[in-house]
């Protein structure tokens, strides 16, 4: 009896132990399958879920029912559902934001589509890392594109990677980029949605990326970091330590036609309670805020605001 407890207890002892230093995969790496454990039999891919439908109404629920329809089990998560409506460039930079926390082999349904209905195409692309992309041809998929690389592109007009024959004119979403997302997340052969597209002949957004001169730099906001306000600068790290400012610095900066001074820190924290600050964000951009308030809405920011900092003295 004392033989058998003390098993018991080694048993599970050791059951524990491995279970506490077991190790996690990688962000962004491994697949679908090796990311969610072996506990589960299905090899579904996962998908990515990203439109601009918002949550009040029924749209997003009804993608998801035909996904899990065409791949039961499907497991689909959701990026965001509140891009700004009709904002592709906004679509591509969350799109690209969070594609590299996603398995190598993701399916990512993203429905950005202003021009539903009309004869832009409605395509599936590979990138080289082998996540596929099911969206509109309308530039969505340019940052992604530019880091990543694309290796290959479909139209999808095989009927049976649709929902069925009664397609809608305006909700595309639920007719064709969710049924063709959950057949890639089931395995099926991405080269029977349809025809090749030339990767050369893809959509792209008219990308403006910040410039330095002998003078300084000029870039653009591009947005802001949802209800915070803090403005997203076109501006990486690399690309504004050539101005040569150092953390703890005071730097003029020109936003929109307006002149500040602010110091360039590394959190909200390092500065009082409503005051400016410069800072790079958890993305690796230059990034305008005020701690605990809104910059964009006390300053009367907007996107595609011009940004001109100067060069060091």
């Amino acid at each position: 009896m004392i033989r058998r407890d003390m098993f018991r207890g080694f048993f599970f002892g050791a059951l524990l132990v491995g279970l506490y230093f077991s190790p996690l995969s990688a962000v962004g790496q491994g697949t679908s399958t090796q990311m969610r454990g072996q506990g589960e039999t299905t090899n579904l891919r996962t998908i990515g879920f990203m439109t601009d439908f918002d949550v009040r109404d029924d749209a997003v629920g009804i993608c998801k029912a035909v996904m899990n329809g065409v791949a039961p089990g499907v497991h689909i998560l959701d990026i965001t559902h509140q891009v700004t409506p009709f904002d592709i460039a906004e679509g591509a930079r969350f799109l690209a934001g969070s594609a590299p926390y996603f398995p190598d082999d993701a399916v990512f349904v993203v429905v950005v589509d202003p021009t539903v209905g009309s004869k832009r195409k409605a395509i599936i692309a590979k990138s080289k890392k082998g996540q596929f992309f099911v969206l509109p041809d309308n530039g969505l998929l340019t940052l992604v594109q530019d880091r990543d690389g694309i290796v290959g592109a479909r139209e999808v007009t095989n009927p049976e990677w649709m929902i069925g024959a009664k397609l809608s004119s305006t909700f595309h979403g639920r007719d064709i980029f969710s049924p063709a997302g959950a057949h890639l997340a089931r395995g099926d052969d991405w080269t029977m949605a349809g025809p090749a597209v030339e990767v050369a002949k893809l959509v792209r957004l008219n990308i403006r990326y910040a410039t330095v001169d002998a003078v300084g730099l000029r870039g653009q906001v591009i947005g802001t970091d949802g209800p915070f306000g803090n403005l997203v600068l076109n501006v990486p790290a690399e690309t504004f330590a050539r101005l040569g400012y150092m953390v703890g610095d005071v730097v003029p900066v020109e936003i929109g036609g307006k002149k500040y001074e602010l110091p360039f820190v590394k959190t909200f924290s390092d500065v009082a309670v409503g005051k400016g600050l410069l800072y790079i964000d958890s993305r690796g951009r230059l990034s305008v805020g005020l701690n605990q308030r809104n910059f964009a809405e006390l300053n009367a920011v907007h996107t595609g605001a011009a940004v001109v900092i100067p060069k060091k003295n």
